[in-house]
Order: C-alpha cells, then sequence, then structure tokens
C-alpha cells in the first residue's frame, strides 16, 4: 500500500468503524436502560405498529374488566334490595293468612290491613329508591328489552360494555330488570286484583294466590340477577385470561431480551475500544511520511 500524505484512508475507515460500534452500543445501552427492543420506529417500524395496538387493547380490557366488576356490583346492590322486599311479601302473606281465618272480627281485619298495605308501600318504596350511581334498578326504569344510548342519558336496558370493539356479539350485553314495586307485583291498594287489600275475609283468602304469584315473580327477578352475576363473572376471567395473553405477547414484540442484548452490549463495547485504538495506530500513520522526508 502506498504512503500519503494528503488522504489517511486507514484511518478514515477506522472512523467509520468506530462511528457504526458507537452507534450500536448507544441502541444496545438504551435497550438495556429501558428495557425495551423497540423505543423508537427506527428500532422496528412493524413491531412499534404491532406493539401500540397490543398496549390499546390491553388498556382497554383492563377497563373492560372494572366495567363488569361495576355491573356485579350494581347487580349485588339490586338483589340486597329484593331480597329486602322478599321479608316484606313473606310478612304479607302471614298478614293475609292471619286475616283470612274466621276468628277475627272485621275491625281487627281492617287493622291488619293497615300494615299489609304499609308493607305494600314499603315495597314500592324500596323499588323506587334502590339505585347505583344514580341509576334506579328496581321502578322500572331499565324494564324495557332495547337500549337507547343516543342522547346523553342512556334508556331502556342497561348496556354492560367491556370489549375492545363494539359487536354485540363479543363486547357487550345488555341488563334488563323488571319493576319491583308493589303495584308491578300485584299487590297493594294500588294493584287491580286480588292482591289489593285483606280487609276482609274474601279478599285476604283471594290474596293469598296473589302474593303467591308476587312472591314467584321477585324471584323471578332475582333468578336472572343471579344469572347475569355469573355470566359477568366469567367474563372478567375471561377478560383477565385474554389480558394477560396480550400482555405476554406485547413483552415478546417489545421488550428487550437482557441476556442477549448484554452479549451484544459486550461485543459492540469491545469494538468501539478496538476501533478507538486502531483509529490512534492510523493517524499516526502520516508520521512515518514525515519520517522518510527528514531522512
Amino acid at each position: 500500500m502506498a504512503l500519503y500524505i494528503n488522504h489517511n484512508t486507514m484511518a478514515n475507515t477506522a472512523s467509520r468503524n468506530l462511528g457504526n460500534a458507537y452507534d450500536a452500543l448507544g441502541t444496545s445501552t438504551n435497550r438495556l436502560s429501558s428495557g425495551l427492543r423497540i423505543n423508537s420506529g427506527a428500532d422496528d417500524a412493524a413491531g412499534l405498529a404491532i406493539r401500540e395496538l397490543m398496549r390499546s387493547d390491553i388498556t382497554t380490557l383492563n377497563q373492560g374488566v372494572r366495567n363488569a366488576n361495576d355491573a356485579i356490583s350494581m347487580i349485588q346492590t339490586a338483589d340486597g334490595a329484593l331480597g329486602v322486599i322478599d321479608e316484606k311479601l313473606i310478612r304479607m302473606k302471614e298478614l293475609a293468612e292471619q286475616a283470612a281465618t274466621g276468628t277475627y272480627t272485621s275491625a281487627q281485619r281492617v287493622i291488619i290491613n293497615s300494615e299489609y298495605q304499609a308493607m305494600a308501600s314499603e315495597i314500592t318504596r324500596i323499588a323506587n329508591a334502590t339505585d347505583f350511581n344514580g341509576i334506579y334498578l328496581l321502578n322500572g326504569n331499565l324494564s324495557a328489552s332495547d337500549h337507547n344510548g343516543s342522547t346523553m342519558n342512556s334508556s331502556g336496558a342497561l348496556r354492560v360494555h367491556f370489549g375492545t370493539g363494539n359487536d354485540k356479539a363479543e363486547d357487550y350485553y345488555d341488563i334488563q330488570i323488571q319493576t319491583a314495586t308493589a303495584s308491578a307485583l300485584g299487590i297493594g291498594s294500588e294493584a287491580d286484583g286480588a292482591g289489593a287489600a285483606i280487609s276482609t275475609q274474601s279478599l285476604a283468602e283471594a290474596a293469598l294466590a296473589a302474593l303467591d304469584e308476587a312472591i314467584i315473580s321477585k324471584d323471578t327477578i332475582r333468578a336472572n340477577l343471579g344469572a347475569l352475576q355469573n355470566r359477568l363473572n366469567a367474563t372478567v376471567s375471561n377478560l383477565e385470561i385474554q389480558a394477560e395473553n396480550v400482555q405476554a405477547a406485547e413483552s415478546r414484540v417489545s421488550d428487550v431480551d437482557v441476556a442477549t442484548e448484554m452479549t451484544e452490549f459486550t461485543r459492540q463495547q469491545i469494538k468501539t475500544q478496538s476501533a478507538v485504538a486502531m483509529l490512534s495506530q492510523a493517524n499516526s500513520l502520516p508520521q512515518m511520511a514525515l519520517q522518510l522526508i527528514q531522512g
């Protein structure tokens, strides 16, 4: 190889190799310090796009779990209120049975009927007052089969959204809760029919069957709520597993393999040190030409 003064090709080559090794060392340092294989689009453009979609799905699924748990809490609130209504219905049937026998006078049946009506009024009050986060549950507000969310205040069935999209088959379902007021159950002074009062012996006898129907209606509501709660529990379990699997997939795409990257870091560190040493040596080569000139 010829010896030149104006150009030091060996130094240029060593400098270029040093720059490449130093850039690679910086990339390894960035990955090891952040724990991420992909820190910018330059690292892996396709991988970055996949990672961000997975991250959005993970956060959405976690929120879906919270949504489903909120719905479970709402159902438990409604079921608790229906448990109290159950107690009132049992007491009302006990009063109807008491008034149905012939050993009481009409005046005494009026007294019994006053408690009967008080129990009916309390059932209506509980149904109208039971709410979850301002949403009334047992007053018929959620009794419609269809959901309408096009206005500021949604109406009809309550929609629980837990999926990452907007597919009815996969991402949400509607919760319908029938009315549990006394009149809806067919009992009390506001109702039409056999369960309206027990002020006479015949009315009390007829009220027994009406109260059985009311209890069945109430139990049907509770059974539906129980089925929905079990379904939501299964939904939560599935969402948690799904979020866990997506998180694992996102980790494989995005996270750095520390063992592999540490090996690469050590390799680039050695190359950088070697390039620095060789650049120093290459920079001294023109001195040989000077020695020849000086003789």
